[in-house]
């Protein structure tokens, strides 16, 4: 069976949503961009917070994501263009982040998921997305999905 080529917009069309996502979300301090996911059809959007791995400065960014129990599950993508996204390499160098919800923020510590895990999430984020692999394809490396536990915060 012959799968449709994938559609993607230009790379600057990919970036300017990114930058609009996220100054609509600080321009209303947060009372913007951010939902929760619905259903089994429907991903959310989160506001993910690393540290950088060469500043040691706090870095944001918007990500699609679904939950999974207590953790909540996105894909390093990076608009599905080669490279991993900036965040990611973040997340492994500092894997304690925080991510703001629609209803408030976490604290969490971020992984990618291996093994039957990984295949299972994946599995899941293709009733979301159902040309996942069509575009996973278009990448020459793995995407990796990533987890982002709760963390408890030491006092």
């Amino acid at each position: 069976m012959s799968r449709r080529k994938p559609w993607l917009p230009p790379r600057w069309v990919v970036r300017l949503a990114w930058y609009t996502h996220r100054a609509l979300y600080r321009v209303t301090r947060g009372r913007t961009g951010l939902w929760r996911p619905k259903d089994r059809t429907h991903w959310g959007t989160m506001r993910l917070t690393t540290t950088g791995r060469r500043t040691g400065r706090a870095r944001g960014v918007m990500l699609g994501y679904f939950e999974d129990g207590s953790n909540l599950v996105t894909l390093a993508m990076n608009g599905w263009a080669d490279g991993e996204p900036a965040w990611w390499l973040n997340l492994q160098t500092q894997p304690d982040a925080t991510v703001d919800l629609k209803g408030g923020s976490r604290a969490v510590r971020g992984r990618a998921a291996g093994g039957e895990e990984q295949v299972r999430l994946w599995d899941r984020w293709r009733e979301i997305d159902r040309d996942l692999d069509t575009y996973a394809a278009l990448r020459s490396s793995e995407t990796a999905v990533v987890v982002l536990e709760p963390r408890i915060e030491s006092r």
